[in-house]
């Protein structure tokens, strides 16, 4: 059975919406919602700091992709439409407040394509955040997730050391390899030709070392947005500039939602 299949129809909370999303609730009464999407190969556990770096009346949910820690015995998407498909179908239960998207690498893909779901649906994010990758239709075209288990764990390593080691040891290797290809895969096969633009202003946020995405290339999603309603910010830092700029980085994002 696909992802897209399983994925039929508008989840309700406490069960469909639950498997897609780590909440982290707000102190105050809720204001917005802020939707992060993880990295290929990445998890929800990339954002477990941010909610006290946040405003006191801003949720956070962090997206579980399948595939991956608790929901390892599913499948992987295959297609970016059945991803974005799928997360947009789960939101259904917290549309009851603003919401802002912030994706980092491969996630910016995820979170511009879910922004344009709810747009299509009238729901206009306050903003969309994007990370470490330029817009869809510019970014480089590559093919590693054909490559061989080295290779492809070379590329990790060349953008950051985030979480590296862990392909150092055999049986965590054999666990987190799979998805990361299944990422690279998916993100490698979406390669949208004329992307639509999105209403909500873009912010786009980058490594001033990332080997991956220099600031020309964050500059991209100028495109994909409305004149006027871009701006972009670089941090020192490479590809996972947001782990040590994490303070930084939040007290930027928290300015832009109030």
């Amino acid at each position: 059975m696909t992802l897209a299949h399983r994925s039929a129809g508008r989840p309700r909370a406490g069960s469909g919406a639950s498997a897609w999303f780590r909440v982290h609730r707000a102190a105050d009464e809720t204001r917005l919602r802020l939707i992060c999407f993880p990295h290929a190969g990445g998890t929800a556990q990339l954002y477990h700091g941010w909610r006290a770096l946040l405003p006191q009346d801003v949720e956070l949910l962090a997206v579980r992709y399948p595939g991956r820690q608790d929901r390892f015995t599913e499948p992987c998407a295959e297609r970016m439409d059945d991803l974005a498909d799928a997360i947009d179908a789960a939101l259904e239960p917290y549309l009851d407040r603003p919401l802002a998207l912030f994706g980092h690498s491969m996630g910016s893909s995820v979170a511009y394509e879910v922004a344009l779901r709810l747009e299509k649906r009238g729901i206009v994010p306050r903003r969309l955040l994007v990370s470490g990758r330029a817009a869809p239709h510019r970014a480089e075209r590559t093919e590693m997730h054909k490559s061989d288990d080295a290779t492809l764990i070379a590329e990790v390593r060349r953008l950051g050391n985030l979480d590296a080691e862990a392909y150092d040891i055999p049986e965590l290797r054999e666990l987190l390899l799979p998805a990361l290809r299944a990422d690279y895969r998916l993100l490698e096969n979406y390669r949208p030709q004329h992307p639509a633009r999105v209403r909500a202003p873009i912010t786009a946020y980058t490594g001033d070392e990332d080997p991956h995405c220099a600031v020309d290339d964050a500059r991209t999603w100028s495109e994909l947005t409305a004149p006027g309603a871009f701006d972009v910010r670089s941090f020192q830092g490479d590809h996972f500039y947001l782990v040590p700029r994490e303070r930084e980085l939040l007290a930027d994002i928290s300015g832009r939602l109030r």
